[in-house]
């Protein structure tokens, strides 16, 4: 019988985690570190990524970072590139992300292509090349997509719109479906999390205006903390989640129930 424990354990794994400079990123970072697995973390700006890389080194956990731009056209293949030149990657984390506040009607043809483009484009080319390289010759794999309740549902009407922002995370929320679909034969899991409000650089603007309405519509009153999406990270990260896949998992306190 196989221990519980060892279910979790990711010694011996390597994990690439997008956007893994702050944020929800590093706090997976930091999980999947801490059960064993060796690091990659992108982000674009070097000066961020330094500093995550001490802090999980301070951590006892194992990371390289690597520069990236994934709303570039080469972003993809350029991060796949980098990352594969040093050994294969187990695990993929797709949580750089954008967002655009503004009404319907006043989205402009550039601020949606730019989160299109990186929420969803490019999401799937980066996927596509680590699971071709990788995964799919190696018969193994996880990917964890980082959706968004705001895929799940649309907003209420007094607080500020985010239409491209929801429209490319229900893309995901089905790209991770279908992707899972097709990769089950390849013995390649592909979940993702759909996290509520967490205190971040990308959710700043609209707490600071609506967090009041927002906790009213949260059986659990709270925000999202710095612990609560790691559970649920290793879980779709590792052999515990090995019957597992095409799943979505809302972290949100509860504020899609009501």
């Amino acid at each position: 019988m196989t221990a519980l424990k060892s279910l979790f354990d990711l010694t011996g794994k390597r994990a690439l985690i997008t956007g893994g400079s702050r944020g929800l990123g590093l706090q997976i970072a930091e999980a999947l570190g801490e059960f064993g697995a060796t690091i990659a973390i992108s982000a674009r700006k070097e000066d961020e990524l330094d500093e995550a890389v001490k802090h999980l080194a301070g951590l006892g956990i194992a990371a390289t970072a690597h520069v990236s731009d994934l709303g570039r056209d080469d972003g993809p293949k350029t991060l796949a590139d980098a990352v594969l030149a040093s050994g294969p990657v187990d695990i993929l984390v797709n949580n750089a992300g954008a967002t655009w506040g503004a009404p319907a009607v006043d989205v402009t043809p550039e601020a949606w292509a730019r989160v299109m483009n990186l929420n969803v484009n490019n999401l799937f080319f980066l996927t596509q090349a680590i699971a071709a390289r990788s995964m799919i010759p190696r018969k193994s794999g996880k990917v964890l997509n980082i959706a968004s309740i705001a895929g799940l549902r649309g907003h209420h009407p007094d607080i500020t719109g985010t239409i491209p922002y929801n429209t490319s995370k229900g893309a995901v929320v089905n790209m991770t479906r279908a992707l899972a679909a097709e990769w089950g034969p390849h013995n390649i899991t592909v979940n993702a999390l759909a996290p509520g409000f967490f205190p971040s650089k990308m959710t700043r603007g609209i707490l600071g205006q609506f967090e009041e309405k927002i906790l009213a519509k949260t059986p659990m009153n709270k925000l999202g903390n710095d612990a609560d999406l790691k559970g649920a990270a290793l879980l779709f990260c590792s052999a515990a989640s090995g019957h597992i896949t095409g799943q979505i998992l809302a972290v949100d306190g509860g504020s899609g129930v009501i």
